[in-house]
């Protein structure tokens, strides 16, 4: 019961992360072992810079 409580806990999380468009760096990483598995994953830092950056370097990708 309460790992199944742990386990939705965790997969409602990431759905707002998704939703405000905080970066998921466990999805990341899940994604690079399983795609890119030749390569390095960034740092949690690292990525939280690239996510950041890409943000508000694209034009018209935020409403305000």
């Amino acid at each position: 019961m309460i790992k199944r409580s742990l386990r939705w806990l965790g997969r409602a999380g990431s759905v707002v992360r998704r939703i405000i468009g905080a970066p998921d760096y466990d999805h990341y990483l899940a994604h690079m072992r399983a795609r890119h598995p030749d390569l390095e994953p960034l740092s949690r830092e690292r990525f939280m810079a690239a996510q950041l950056q890409a943000r508000f370097e694209r034009p018209g990708a935020r409403c305000c």
